[in-house]
């Protein structure tokens, strides 16, 4: 026994240090495991990537933000329809909008001008976090502003298809038959560009937090669209990957912007084609409990 000690003493030794060693590993996996995530997911814009949210709070519950504590409240207005016109007008509406495609044709005919300003106002009615309104929309007439952003968001788009998107996702836009190419960036009459405020700023100048700014940008976009498509104009909803910072600068928009969606807007050309696609039955996207 006495000799088998030094023995046991120098195996229980390499024990510890082996595990040890193995513990290290699994940390440093564990540690490399968000990094991993990120890489393998080009389609998040790094310039929609924020913690403000979070930082915001923070801020300004140590600068003890104003409040509008006292807002009036009023009787609210509500027009309640018989039951057989409620069925009547939704399924107006449901068909309307089942209408609406993404066009990437798009003609050069101008568009009234009180017409973009009327399905903005509309977007604008969108509900938002203690309804700070976080949007801004940028609408861009200008001939040579326009082909500018049509350059910066083609230099990135082509990158994006050829190194950033990754096969799956170029392989999945097939079937639309897009590309980098953005002719209607030049041909579309209007460009709206929709920045997501992520704060703002409070009347004695401190920075005022933008609850949920993104998902309330959103919803104003949905409504914005459907807007537009019941005026009679078209779109198509373009998300231009890591082109927010630069086209921002370009348009000189404050650093608490960024660019969340960029609608061109239109009549169809008249060659205008769209892929023959189906949407999903009521079935499959809504459950009843």
């Amino acid at each position: 026994m006495f000799f088998l000690t030094p023995v046991l003493v120098a195996l229980v030794c390499i024990l510890i240090v082996w595990i040890f060693k193995n513990a290290d590993r699994s940390i440093e996996r564990r540690n490399g495991e968000p990094r991993a995530r990120a890489e393998v997911r080009p389609w998040v814009d790094e310039d929609l990537k924020d913690s403000s949210e979070l930082q915001q709070l923070e801020e300004d519950a140590d600068e003890c933000q104003e409040s509008e504590e006292n807002v009036e409240h009023i009787p609210f207005s509500h027009t309640r329809y018989p039951e057989k016109e409620m069925v009547k007008r939704s399924q107006e509406f449901y068909e309307l909008l089942n209408k609406r495609r993404s066009v990437r044709f798009i003609s050069n005919e101008e568009v009234p001008m009180e017409v973009i300003d009327n399905v903005i106002k509309a977007a604008g009615t969108a509900p938002s976090g203690a309804h700070t309104e976080p949007w801004t929309f940028v609408v861009v007439k200008d001939p040579d502003m326009k082909h500018k952003i049509r350059e910066i968001i083609e230099e990135e788009e082509e990158i994006n298809y050829m190194k950033r998107m990754g096969h799956r996702w170029v392989t999945d836009l097939k079937k639309l038959r897009t590309n980098w190419i953005k002719e209607y960036l030049d041909t579309a009459p209007v460009l709206i560009l929709i920045f997501k405020q992520i704060y703002g700023f409070a009347a004695n100048g401190k920075r005022k937090v933008h609850y949920y700014n993104e998902i309330s940008v959103s919803i104003s976009c949905g409504i914005l669209l459907a807007a537009l498509h019941n005026a009679g104009l078209v779109t198509v909803t373009t998300t231009p990957l890591n082109c927010g910072p630069r086209l921002r600068v370009l348009l000189h928009r404050p650093t608490n912007e960024k660019l969340l969606v960029l609608l061109p807007v239109g009549y169809p050309s008249k060659e205008a084609m769209v892929p023959d696609l189906k949407r999903k039955p009521l079935d499959q996207i809504m459950v009843t409990v």
